[in-house]
């Protein structure tokens, strides 16, 4: 195991870190995920917090935290050490797990998501111990290696140690910089619920030429189905499905044409995606409709003769697995069973439509402009030279509601990785700027948050 201190190397730390292929969606790897956690353990003692390795039904938690002064603000820093797996391995210019320096990069597998990002909060911690000898505000660190399959077992530790885990607010940094590598803060993320369509017809595959227009084709129905979904405009047509949505205020319509400038507009967009066209729903611009309006998404639909050629059947089943992207105050469940009541109802007689709930969980939204707000915004622009964008991001960390459920806290997302920093794929990578960057925004951040009240 490669030794750990105080005031070493920031980057030659970040090596070791990212050295351990903790790789929690695979149970070959659960020695490394311990040995990564020891490794965090053995390094957060060094610095001179109080820390433990929790054991849970999967990979163990790590919890560390400063001696608690009543007299400061609590403030937890999240974050996880398991790495998504490496595959295709073909596509990795060098072996994942030994970390390579190149034109201003570190590319490894959990560079940025999320080792490079955790790790410039604990060196933050480090250098303000070593040249303050205090920190302005009690610290605890609560670091899990379960966050790429879900955090399946957080949810219970965080219940279990709700005490011990009691604070003002929480800081993350899991998620990405501006457009252009300019600062941000995350300060909404949609929230997501799951569904599977399952529409079942005759007993088995038919001649379509002798029971063609005689009896209901599964296929057909799933396609109406999904079509049903959405008026030509863009909106879902779901009974009550924008019912608790929030309207935008006027400085998040600001905030979202600052980040659409940032991101160079609705070409650059295009290009991102490989698209000519862009659509979605009426009345919005592309921007808000990925990060602040609720969608509702098709993510596979299937069914009869798939093989080469034509095979003239009418099939016995189709299928359609749906998505819904929710907004803050929308609730999951509620989505899921107004979703079900709608397409039971467009079903037609002769039609078993079978529906299978899946993964949920609720968006989450944090306000940009309160005290701790503005003092995470002031963290960034000081680090990293510009005023930070605002952002509602489009996809799901749904760890944040629960946050906010147990401990009773918001959460802010002060994101460090580079926008191209290519996690979950081959050569993932961190700017060298950005982790050295996060360090000192760290130190800022606990300052400021020290002032708050």
């Amino acid at each position: 195991m490669d030794p750990v201190g105080i005031g070493g190397d920031p980057l030659e730390e970040l090596k070791s870190f990212l050295r351990f292929p903790s790789i929690s969606t695979q149970p070959e790897h659960a020695p490394d995920l311990a040995s990564c956690a020891e490794w965090l353990w053995e390094k957060l003692t060094a610095i001179g917090l109080t820390a433990a390795i929790h054991s849970t039904p999967g990979s163990p938690v790590v919890l560390a935290s400063s001696p608690h002064d009543p007299a400061k603000r609590t403030v937890l820093i999240y974050g996880h050490y398991d790495v998504q797996p490496p595959e295709p391995l073909a596509g990795w210019t060098t072996p994942p797990f030994e970390p390579r320096i190149e034109n201003g990069r570190i590319h490894a597998r959990g560079a940025a998501d999320n080792k490079g990002q955790i790790l410039a909060h604990i060196l933050g911690v480090s250098e303000t111990l070593r040249e303050k000898g205090a920190l302005p505000v009690n610290i605890i660190f609560l670091i899990e290696g379960e966050e790429e399959i879900g955090s399946p077992n957080l949810e219970a530790f965080l219940r279990e140690h709700r005490e011990e885990l009691a604070c003002d607010l929480v800081a993350i940094s899991d998620t990405a910089m501006g457009p252009g590598n300019k600062a941000a803060l995350t300060y909404a993320l949609r929230g997501i619920a799951a569904m599977e369509l399952l529409v079942r017809g005759p007993a088995r595959d038919l001649h379509s030429g002798l029971f063609g227009g005689a009896v209901a084709n599964p296929a057909t129905v799933v396609a109406r189905l999904v079509a049903s979904l959405h008026d030509t405009d863009g909106r879902v047509l779901i009974p009550g499905f924008y019912d608790a949505v929030r309207p935008l205020e006027p400085w998040e319509r600001a905030a979202a044409a600052d980040l659409e400038k940032a991101a160079g507009g609705d070409d650059a967009i295009k290009e991102l995606a490989g698209v000519i066209e862009l659509s979605g729903e009426k009345g919005f611009t592309t921007i808000e409709r990925i990060g602040a309006r609720p969608t509702a998404e098709v993510n596979g639909i299937g069914g009869g003769y798939q093989g080469e050629g034509t095979k003239t059947v009418l099939p016995k089943e189709a299928f359609a697995k749906l998505t819904f992207r929710l907004v803050a105050d929308q609730n999951p469940a509620v989505i899921l069973a107004a979703a079900e009541e709608y397409l039971r109802a467009q079903t037609p007689p002769g039609i078993l439509l079978e529906i299978t709930t899946g993964h949920s969980g609720a968006a989450y939204q944090s306000d940009p402009n309160s005290t701790d707000g503005l003092a995470a915004r002031k963290a960034l622009k000081e680090a990293f030279g510009t005023e930070p964008l605002l952002l509602r991001d489009g996809g799901s960390i749904p760890i944040l509601a629960t946050l906010k459920e147990i401990l009773g806290v918001d959460s802010y997302l002060l994101g460090l990785a580079n926008p191209d920093c290519r996690i979950h794929s081959p050569n993932e990578n961190m700017l060298i700027e950005n982790f050295l960057g996060g360090i000192r925004m760290n130190k800022i951040l606990l300052e400021e948050l020290g002032k708050a009240s």
